[in-house]
């Protein structure tokens, strides 16, 4: 392999100190991101790592996003590009990358993510001096809008720029069944877990819930205190999605909700997975999905006998009452 970041070192022995770095796989997903994957490209090439493939699959862009691909591949010819004819879904469009990559650690860059110097370098040598099942590294990152203004850190940090708060690491399945902690574009990940576990589910319209809860029962974690990545907000993005009628994530969560209730095993795992539900429960309801949260109410008398709180909108499910509207209120109230 030829790696994208042209990375030379002069020392003496570098050759051969470079060839037994382990190599990492880049695989970025693009969607209609023309007016950021250049850029998102850009902070790949220019990492101070020497063995680094980059992978793109372009997901049935209709802007002049491949276009913008194919401009930037011609300076860096070992790249290897795929172009979706029509959107295949993100994880399945995941896995095309995946099935190309052959480095030991994977990172999945969104097109209008960033990148951070140093980031590559820093994660494999955490990766290398590790003993024991971790299958991800992950960090803090800054949170950017459209115009790449700051919004503030994933984890709030000190004038040294240090996590405020204990961040899990090891065994973090039930924090991960608890609350969404991890900043998914920070995670590095073993590409034989990945493989191990048949890559994203193709079947679901998100890939990180699912991942984790599949990964985080067999493998450890662990967190790098530094922010790492530019994640940016954009309108129109999946968190955002969540509160609109008919979405597809919904779905999606109560069948990974079903997954990890398989996979508890002890009571506080189950009772991190029924706070969970009760989330989900309301956020069908507020999206008008009135079913969807029977069901995971359904799910939820499982593990306990539901509370006051979840009964009464599991009952006023029942009545498909046209919330939608002033939830958007709320949520534009509380922006």
């Amino acid at each position: 392999m030829v790696s994208v970041t042209g990375q030379i070192n002069l020392l003496p022995m570098s050759p051969y100190l470079n060839r037994i770095k382990p190599w990492v796989s880049v695989i970025c997903t693009s969607f209609n991101q023309q007016d950021y994957v250049e850029q998102a490209l850009q902070s790949v090439v220019a990492q101070d790592y020497p063995n680094v493939e980059l992978i793109i699959v372009d997901n049935g862009s209709t802007d002049s996003s491949a276009e913008r691909i194919t401009d930037f591949i011609q300076k860096y010819p070992s790249i290897q590009f795929i172009r979706n004819p029509v959107n295949v879904g993100l994880n399945r469009a995941f896995n095309q990358g995946l099935a190309l990559a052959e480095g030991r650690y994977v990172i999945d860059l969104a097109a209008d993510d960033v990148l951070l110097p140093g980031r590559i370098r820093k994660q494999v040598a955490l990766f290398e001096e590790l003993a024991g099942p971790y299958a991800v590294v992950f960090s803090n990152a800054t949170y950017i809008d459209p115009a790449g203004r700051d919004l503030g850190t994933h984890y709030a940090v000190d004038a040294n720029g240090n996590a405020l708060s204990t961040i899990p690491s090891g065994n973090v399945f039930r924090p991960i069944l608890e609350s969404y902690f991890i900043c998914t574009p920070t995670m590095m990940m073993r590409r034989d877990v990945l493989n191990e576990l048949g890559g994203y589910d193709e079947s679901l319209a998100y890939e990180d819930f699912d991942f984790w809860v599949r990964s985080a029962r067999l493998y450890h974690y662990a967190y790098l205190d530094e922010v790492l990545t530019l994640k940016r907000q954009c309108p129109g993005s999946l968190s955002a999605q969540v509160a609109l009628p008919d979405n597809n994530l919904l779905p999606s969560t109560l069948a990974i909700c079903h997954k990890a209730y398989d996979r508890c095993t002890t009571p506080d795992e189950y009772g991190a997975l029924a706070r969970r539900i009760r989330t989900f429960i309301r956020k069908a309801f507020y999206a008008e999905q009135f079913e969807l949260a029977l069901k995971f109410g359904d799910l939820l008398r499982h593990i306990e006998r539901p509370g006051f709180n979840s009964l009464l909108i599991l009952e006023l499910s029942r009545f498909h009452l046209p919330v939608n509207k002033l939830y958007q209120q709320y949520l534009k109230l509380n922006q």
